[in-house]
């Protein structure tokens, strides 16, 4: 079975290769199914690929390949309960499911050096960065280059790009992307202490911060990290 999104999406993507014989980008893609970013995009690519509909080229960041249309497709609306929005589809033959390979690319929001002293939504959109799939778990995921040496001792170096998982709560101990007084963001080891809510760093010269529970705001965990060597 297939949402709807789905089925809009891959045929979107057929329509365009029959038109240019090159994949939509993320950003035409999130723009046609009117999604509010490309992380939704993501999700709904990985499900065609699940279902042996869709496969990504690997190695390359922008090509992906129909391996299956929904051309039997028939709305289930008769079947389906009010308010479901399914489109149910004859499942793929056995030889056509496909499994993620190692080397597929995921193109990941890149919302800038996490020292730059701004709010991360406010760099929502600004370029995307190529990350092999095999690095990253479940959920919706983003990329934030990292400045200096705080974070030296975790492993965490100056130009390495976090990959963080989104999310709003972590528990003591997790490193976290913090948002401190809605102006800047750090990437620290999270732990609460008699009230407040310490960020600490993993060099041993650097201090802990100390700041109120309403000073922070958590907007992700690190997920994983990707190096370039020169």
């Amino acid at each position: 079975m297939l949402t709807a999104k789905q089925h809009e999406l891959i045929q979107f993507i057929q329509k365009r290769l029959e038109e240019t014989g090159i994949s939509p980008s993320f950003e035409e893609m999130k723009e046609a199914l009117d999604l509010k970013s490309k992380s939704g995009v993501h999700r709904l690519i990985s499900a065609l690929e699940e279902r042996g509909f869709l496969r990504r080229l690997p190695n390359r960041a922008r090509a992906l390949e129909v391996i299956r249309e929904p051309g039997a497709a028939t709305p289930a609306r008769a079947a389906a309960p009010p308010g479901d929005n399914v489109v149910a589809l004859t499942p793929p033959p056995a030889t056509a499911r496909q499994t993620e390979a190692a080397n597929d690319v995921i193109e990941l929001p890149l919302h800038g050096r996490i020292a730059a002293g701004a709010p991360i939504e406010a760099l929502e959109g600004q370029s995307t960065l190529p990350v092999p799939a095999a690095l990253l778990g479940p959920g919706e995921h983003y990329a934030l280059e990292v400045s200096g040496d705080s974070m030296i001792e975790a492993g965490i170096f100056d130009g390495d790009f976090a990959l963080v998982r989104r999310t709003n709560t972590a528990r003591d101990g997790e490193i976290v992307v913090a948002l401190v007084r809605g102006e800047e963001a750090t990437l620290k080891y999270l732990r609460r202490e008699n009230g407040q809510v310490r960020l600490d760093p993993a060099n041993a010269t650097y201090d802990p911060q100390f700041y109120r529970p309403d000073e922070v705001e958590v907007q992700g965990k690190l997920a994983g990290l990707l190096r370039r060597y020169h």
